[in-house]
């Protein structure tokens, strides 16, 4: 099974938004990240997959980033973006 083209944007959008938040100290270049790369991956699932799928996608990638910050009490906050990334990239593959 080939990798959806967005995973590796998914992976940026979250891994990348909290390691710019956390390391500039600037929570709003990490909401960038994660906005600009949500952005591109849901206008590519709208071309491919449709609309409905997208929303649905959209929606994943959005509960990642909101589950990630009660996991991270939990478990700590690597980990939890770790493994919030996996499930949403996880579903963009099992949607093709």
């Amino acid at each position: 099974m080939a990798v959806d083209a967005t995973v590796p944007v998914v992976a940026v959008g979250l891994v990348g938004g909290f390691a710019a938040a956390r390391y500039s100290g600037r929570r709003e270049l990490g909401g960038v990240v994660l906005a600009t790369a949500g952005a591109w991956c849901t206008r590519r699932w709208a071309v491919e997959k449709g609309p409905a799928v997208a929303g649905g996608l959209l929606a994943t990638y959005l509960a990642a980033f909101g589950g990630s910050h009660p996991l991270a009490k939990k478990i700590g906050a690597w980990p939890s973006v770790g493994l919030v990334t996996v499930a949403a990239g996880v579903t963009a593959i099992a949607t093709r």
